[in-house]
């Protein structure tokens, strides 16, 4: 019988709806095995490394989350090597990879046909950091995350009148509090070639969406190809112009087949995959690539 691997964090805000929506729904549920794992309050890579040794060939992996659920998700299959389906459904504040692949509902993991996704690899001076399926930004958008993690959004982020608008008017408001108080990325090469003193942003799109608003494309299907863009965003006339694109048409970029940022001097920026942020220091290159294994997925 195959087993049924829920996966969620038991301190989401949006935790009563998978409980009611989801874990619920297994008890009715036949002709599979479930197992549970709820998401520890350690870190990414640790929950990565504990959801990877329970995984065994033929399992289908549920996400019940936001991102960052997916993102542990998605690191953990690759992680194990096993032979391992994941679907994903929309708990989160910005649900890029559940847009992605189109899933809605609990019935949605049974009646949708199975995709390959090529997720992007995320190389840190030569050495693998992560995974990530739908987008990479480094610089000012991946320092803004970080918001998201203080105690005052997250209390916003239980009701659902705080989800529909505290993402963004926090957001704007720090973004004018802090555009012009730091470099956020310093002075580096983009695959050989210097790029604006100014540049604030690095973006890699792989999925359908980013930050939920804006659009993407349907590189995830693609194994070596995906689209990347760098730009001056502490500009608000940038930034508006960027946001109009993205939300009406797509994100602006170029094609790509792996990008390489190469630092001046040693930096020190922050890095984020959907929605997960990290600090970095002393840097002196970066890696893009399409990760060389692909993940089964449930998908419209």
């Amino acid at each position: 019988m195959q087993r049924l691997i829920l996966v969620y964090n038991p301190r989401s805000s949006r935790f009563s709806d998978v409980q009611k929506n989801v874990l619920d729904r297994t008890h009715d549920l036949k002709g599979f095995t479930i197992g549970k794992y709820e998401i520890a309050p350690t870190n990414l890579d640790d929950n990565t490394t504990k959801l990877s040794k329970i995984l065994r060939n033929g399992d289908l992996l549920l996400s019940a989350g936001g991102d960052a659920t997916g993102v542990i998700c998605t690191n953990a299959i690759i992680k194990s090597e096993k032979d391992v389906i994941l679907s994903v459904l929309p708990y989160g504040n910005f649900n890029d990879l559940a847009r992605t692949l189109g899933t809605k509902t609990f019935d949605d993991v049974f009646s949708r046909r199975e995709q390959k996704l090529y997720p992007l690899e995320i190389i840190v001076d030569g050495k693998f950091f992560r995974y990530a399926t739908c987008y990479v930004t480094i610089g000012m958008t991946a320092a803004a995350v970080k918001l998201y993690d203080t105690p005052k959004m997250r209390a916003k982020l239980k009701t659902n009148f705080g989800r529909k608008i505290s993402s963004y008017t926090e957001l704007a408001s720090w973004y004018f509090k802090n555009r012009h108080k730091q470099v956020f990325l310093p002075e580096f090469k983009l695959n050989g070639k210097k790029t604006h003193p100014k540049t604030s942003d690095y973006a890699a799109v792989n999925g359908r969406s980013m930050a939920r608003v804006m659009k993407g494309g349907e590189d995830y299907l693609d194994p070596t190809h995906f689209r990347s863009e760098t730009d001056r965003l502490t500009s608000f006339y940038r930034l508006a112009k960027l946001m109009s694109r993205s939300i009406f048409s797509r994100v602006p970029g170029s094609v790509t087949t792996g990008d390489v940022l190469e630092f001046e001097k040693p930096a020190t920026f922050t890095l984020q995959a959907e929605g997960e942020s990290k600090d970095f220091k002393d840097v002196k290159k970066i890696e893009i690539i399409k990760g060389a294994k692909c993940l089964k997925v449930i998908a419209n």
